[in-house]
């Protein structure tokens, strides 16, 4: 038996940007653009829902404009010609501020959130089946697009098949014996602050016979619980891909993002930046193991900006990627992968979407 997909997220695509919604819009779509306005360049920027790549055919254009006192533009587009406006005279987008628009597909509507509140309502112009193509432009940096269907179930494909906009290249295994896991040694964790996250399925949006995964779980917008902690469905197992997004504070000294089996923490990712490194540990039975610090390139991460990262789970380790590029990989010390169940984090850092 075959069963349908959620797509896979675009991480940090550059802009302006054009991708593949992969089976085209479905009633109970929903699509997540998350990033930030910029404050210094332009002042509008656009979100395109339309057929192909040319811009002639636009279902629905989303077009936020900080200009006279701000408003947001709505409109369709039918063979290069523009329908009459709908304009929100309400700005809920602030210049050099993180934001999250949430699109969700009906069968008579478009519904747009910001920000986790209800903000408008386009009443579809054409068949919204004809959408193949989300496009983005304008004034902004994006950190990610996801898409969730709550009534498909998804599964775990190969990683290698993720449609990353800047392709994540994690290398390959080493041949040969792998490296023991260092000694144990004593260590203070990072301390807890305010945090969000999301976990997903990697699923590229195509048909697989192979067993479903457990679907996806939607946490209410801005109701998150501080600190966050949430079950992993499933645990941990070959393919399966945890994706978190945000911003880290101007002021930030640390934070953490916690893989738990039991009262044991399997995988701790820890940037400090009173340190200027990522460290990572395993604590098991209260004591922590030897740190690993060791990078390919500089501190990833930056005080006031934001960021992705995307833990794949291998067979014999971790692959984390930082927007979009390999960062590193953490051998597992702890062997009973599905038993690796919780998530927590904490931190200096806000986050934006939660997707489990």
């Amino acid at each position: 038996m075959a069963f349908s997909c959620s797509q896979a997220p675009y991480l940090n695509p550059a802009v302006p940007f054009s991708g593949t919604i992969q089976g085209g819009l479905q009633d109970g779509l929903q699509i997540t653009v998350n990033g930030t306005v910029l404050s210094s360049s332009g002042s509008r920027f656009a979100v395109d829902f339309q057929t192909g790549f040319s811009g002639n055919d636009i279902a629905f254009h989303f077009n936020p404009r900080f200009e006279d006192g701000g408003y947001v533009v709505c409109n369709t587009r039918q063979k290069r010609r523009w329908g009459p406006e709908e304009r929100k005279m309400h700005m809920p987008l602030q210049k050099g501020m993180p934001f999250d628009l949430c699109f969700l597909v009906q069968s008579s509507d478009f519904k747009v959130m910001v920000n986790g509140s209800l903000f408008v309502q386009y009443f579809h112009r054409v068949p919204f089946h004809r959408v193949d193509t989300i496009s983005v432009n304008g004034a902004v940096q994006l950190s990610y697009i996801s898409f969730q269907n709550p009534r498909t179930v998804p599964v775990q494909p190969a990683f290698s098949m993720v449609p990353f906009s800047q392709p994540v290249c994690f290398p390959p295994r080493p041949r040969g014996r792998r490296q023991k896991p260092p000694g144990v040694r004593p260590a203070n964790p990072a301390p807890i602050t305010q945090t969000v996250i999301h976990t997903v399925q990697s699923a590229p949006g195509q048909m697989f016979s192979q067993t479903p995964a457990l679907p996806p779980v939607m946490y209410p917008h801005p109701a998150y619980p501080m600190p966050f902690v949430t079950t992993i469905p499933g645990g941990l197992y070959p393919s399966k891909s945890i994706i978190l997004s945000g911003t880290v504070l101007p002021s930030a000294q640390r934070f953490h993002i916690n893989l738990c089996s039991g009262s044991h923490i399997a995988f701790h990712l820890n940037p400090r930046f009173d340190e200027n490194a990522v460290v990572r540990n395993t604590q098991i039975n209260n004591c922590w193991g030897s740190e690993e610090r060791s990078l390919p390139r500089k501190m990833p991460f930056v005080r006031g900006q934001s960021f992705s990262v995307w833990i794949l789970c291998d067979t014999h380790c971790l692959k984390v990627a930082v927007d979009g590029q390999h960062l590193f990989e953490y051998y597992h010390r702890l062997r009973n992968l599905p038993a690796i169940n919780k998530l927590e984090v904490g931190g200096d850092i806000q986050l934006t979407h939660v997707q489990t």
